[in-house]
């Protein structure tokens, strides 16, 4: 027997939410649309399952809900910015070599935003 993928699902109230912040503004794909469950996708990335168990989220932070590599954190940040979006922690370059800030989704979930450095 195999794990062959790990798939996060959030309750949330307004489904139309998502698209503003996941797609709009991170990039993401819609790969499912069933008007109950919106599913987005990195265009053309193959991704490793991972799943991560802490005590906290690094530096004394809350433990993020999820977190999502990008490849250039600073467009990132412009574009949360330029939505209004408030920046909860960072931007900051951690000691295990990330650069990473902390946002809430449109539905209070944390999202810690991340590239290596």
């Amino acid at each position: 027997m195999a794990v062959k993928r790990i798939v996060s699902n959030f309750a949330v109230t307004d489904i139309a939410k998502t698209k503003a912040f996941y797609e709009d503004i991170l990039g993401l794909t819609t790969v499912m649309d069933h008007g109950w469950i919106r599913t987005f996708a990195a265009s053309g990335e193959t991704m490793t399952t991972q799943v991560n168990f802490a005590t906290e989220g690094g530096s004394g932070t809350p433990v993020p809900d999820m977190s999502i590599e990008v490849d250039d954190l600073e467009e990132t940040l412009g574009r949360m910015m330029a939505a209004g979006i408030e920046i909860e922690y960072g931007p900051v370059d951690e000691p295990w070599g990330v650069r990473r800030f902390y946002v809430r989704d449109p539905f209070g979930k944390l999202v810690n935003i991340l590239e290596h450095k």
